[in-house]
């Protein structure tokens, strides 16, 4: 008998038409099916749709349940799920993966977790340079 996966409640929900800049911070778990350009941080859940497209400098979750697009340096505590319709492309850093068939995985992946702290200070600095 299969069991069927347990979905988490969705707290907040960006839809396919909408487009949101700036940082997202939140509890819970959020789903991402429109345009999302900016920063995440959350120690919890970020669901991006197949329909959804994140452009984040720093992607900082709990949970990555990806199957959409996704380009931009992420940053995971817990895990990330890769959909078959999921495309990453930036620097990856989590402790367990999965990759269904058909995802895309552009960059550097680092599951050892030593390399935290220096990307973020990369992107920092990226970021202060693109300032000056």
């Amino acid at each position: 008998m299969l069991q069927k996966k347990e979905e988490l409640p969705i707290k907040a929900y960006l839809g396919a038409d909408a487009l949101f800049k700036g940082t997202l911070s939140f509890e819970g778990t959020v789903r991402i099916d429109g345009k999302f350009e900016g920063t995440v941080n959350t120690k919890d859940t970020l669901v991006i749709g197949e329909a959804g497209d994140v452009q984040a400098e720093v992607v900082e979750v709990g949970t990555l349940v990806c199957k959409g697009k996704l380009k931009g340096t992420v940053l995971a505590s817990k895990k990330i799920e890769m959909h078959p319709t999921s495309k990453i492309t930036g620097n990856v850093q989590t402790p367990a993966l999965s990759i269904q068939l058909g995802a895309v995985l552009d960059g550097h992946l680092n599951m050892t977790g030593r390399e935290s702290e220096k990307i973020i200070n990369l992107v920092k600095e990226k970021q202060i340079n693109e300032k000056t």
